[in-house]
């Protein structure tokens, strides 16, 4: 994998969020202490099970890590 999950997922703020993939990456932009170079989704779920309440549900992660997977598969 290339890129991290962050820059991945930044590919999908809005400013208007139409989805809930959306509106995590809004909120993890806003959280400054999100792990923006981690490539790791136990680091990954472990930083947001402790520090993620904007995430509705960890399965919207799991949603997310999967196409970051499926993406960086293609690289």
């Amino acid at each position: 994998m290339s890129k991290s999950f962050y820059h991945f997922l930044m590919k999908y703020r809005h400013p208007a969020p139409k989805d809930h993939i959306s509106l995590f990456a809004n909120h993890a932009y806003m959280d400054h202490s999100f792990p923006k170079s981690s490539k790791d989704y136990h680091e990954l779920s472990s930083y947001l099970e402790l520090n993620g309440q904007y995430l509705e549900s960890m399965s919207i992660f799991d949603e997310a890590w999967q196409l970051y997977v499926n993406a960086e598969s293609k690289n």
